[in-house]
């Protein structure tokens, strides 16, 4: 239970005007600048997220560990800084949660995992640190399905966390919990780590906004497991919150070169405006023949489109024709040799296995992996040379909206697509290295939000968020999520 009796400030900060029953509903942006303008209290805000977390994490199992003493401090710290008229970061005050495969010092590093049982991360993440010095208070971390390893986040220490909008259903995986905890309002905002779609399809499926950002463009030192070889390549760590103006707040204090990992480069932030994004061609395409989707799923590419088409952008069509040759490099570099290097620690509980190791036809020989290697490479410059006149490209995320908890396989247009199938839209863009943000603009027929994708050249992180706020702007606000109205 958060203490009230440390709200010795709240007298100066609090303001009549917010309705502190609301305040897990408003924007991080909004938390922040009621916070540097005296209305809202730190400890006010964090007191609130406790108290929803404290309600609603029995049910959703969004997060695995809090950090309250910590972060009550840091509450107070910042309130007096506040009081003081000291300097203020971007995030200054503002409570935001962390996945628990990316270090934050005091806190469980587990990742869902027996064989780590009891690890605690005796330093905060390089991309934590900055959050911290822009003023952040990280209220705990989030689960994870084992490994990082599924689209369904469930493992065998914390179990599975449910949906915001049907606790039937997954909020997805492997940023699953981090997805719940945002969507349901137990967060302001967060950090998801994608190796193939993990900030984007629980993103997708919690109806939030999340960016895969370009591979170095932010730190991914100290994530675990350790972005090296072929996973340098391939996974990423980014911001996940309910605005595309929020992303930005958040990869703008984040992003920047770290020698710790290695892909890091030294990309400079830049402003993209209005006048640019009326000159660009944005290329879409609703569907691939390889990975059906649902007519909710084309429906919302189709309404991102023509809000596009109505705000001045000028759109075309445009079908990448190495789809499936990208996806499979994908499967080779990262579900093969990913099972290759995990499968080991399943010694003894093959029964608990991760879902998507079960789909690891056999392990790649050394011709598998050159192949994949070299002709990653080739694609990626084919697709960069066909952006060089579409900039920016919007297609489905998932074929299908939230699904229910170890549901498979489903059925779309009279035919059966699989699990994995379902999710390629996201695991050709890992391989490839582009950046992507999603945006909820649909609503499934069951009442699912449904999101679409935003894809840029890589490091063009600030022209997509762009393209995305224009979206969210175009078509409105998203429906909020059930739990977010409890």
């Amino acid at each position: 239970m958060f203490d009230g009796n440390l709200l010795s400030l709240q007298t100066v900060m609090s303001s009549p005007a917010l309705d502190t029953s609301l305040l897990h509903q408003l924007s991080l942006a909004q938390m922040s600048q009621f916070i540097r303008e005296r209305k809202l209290s730190p400890l006010e805000l964090l007191g609130a997220h406790y108290t929803r977390i404290e309600r609603l994490n029995p049910k959703l199992n969004a997060f695995i560990e809090l950090r309250q003493e910590a972060a009550i401090a840091e509450a107070r710290a910042a309130e007096e800084a506040v009081v003081h008229n000291a300097k203020v970061g971007a995030l200054h005050g503002v409570p935001i949660s962390i996945k628990s495969s990316i270090a934050v010092a005091g806190l469980k590093f587990e990742c869902g995992s027996p064989t780590r049982r009891g690890i605690v991360a005796s330093e905060d993440a390089v991309l934590v640190r900055r959050l911290k010095q822009a003023g952040a208070v990280v209220l705990g971390n989030t689960n994870v399905p084992e490994m990082l390893m599924a689209y369904e986040t469930n493992n065998p220490l914390y179990g599975p966390t449910n949906s915001t909008w049907d606790l039937s259903r997954t909020p997805g995986g492997s940023s699953g919990g981090e997805a719940a905890a945002i969507s349901a309002g137990l967060s302001a905002a967060g950090i998801g780590s994608d190796g193939g779609g993990s900030i984007r399809v629980p993103a997708h499926f919690s109806g939030i906004c999340g960016l895969k950002p370009t591979p170095g463009r932010i730190p991914i030192t100290g994530h675990w497991p350790e972005s090296g070889g072929p996973f340098a390549l391939l996974g990423v760590v980014g911001p996940m919150a309910r605005s595309v103006e929020d992303l930005e707040i958040i990869f703008r204090v984040i992003a920047g070169f770290d020698a710790g990992d290695p892909m890091a480069c030294s990309v400079s932030l830049a402003e993209v405006s209005e006048e640019e994004l009326q000159r660009i061609t944005i290329g879409y395409f609703e569907e691939h023949p390889s990975a059906p989707v649902t007519r909710d799923s084309r429906a919302a590419v189709q309404t991102a489109v023509t809000a596009l088409q109505n705000s001045g952008v000028r759109v075309k069509p445009f079908l990448p024709d190495f789809f499936d040759e990208a996806r499979e490099h994908w499967w080779t570099l990262f579900v093969r040799l990913g099972a290759e290097l995990l499968t080991p620690q399943f010694k003894g509980r093959e029964d608990q296995i991760s879902t998507i190791l079960t789909y690891s036809d056999r392990s790649p020989t050394k011709a598998d992996l050159l192949s994949a290697w070299f002709r990653r490479d080739e694609l990626r410059i084919r697709l960069m040379r066909q952006m060089n006149d579409i900039p920016v490209l919007v297609c489905p995320v998932c074929s299908v909206p939230a699904f229910r908890h170890e549901e498979r396989e489903w059925r779309i247009g009279g035919q059966s697509v699989s699990y994995m199938d379902v999710m390629s839209y996201t695991q050709w863009l890992n391989l490839l290295g582009n950046p992507a943000v999603v945006v909820p603009v649909g609503v499934s027929c069951e009442g699912l939000p449904i999101g679409v994708q935003v894809v840029g050249q890589p490091n063009s992180e600030e022209l997509i968020l762009k393209v995305a706020g224009a979206l969210e702007k175009a078509v409105g606000p998203p429906r909020m999520a059930p739990a977010l109205l409890e």
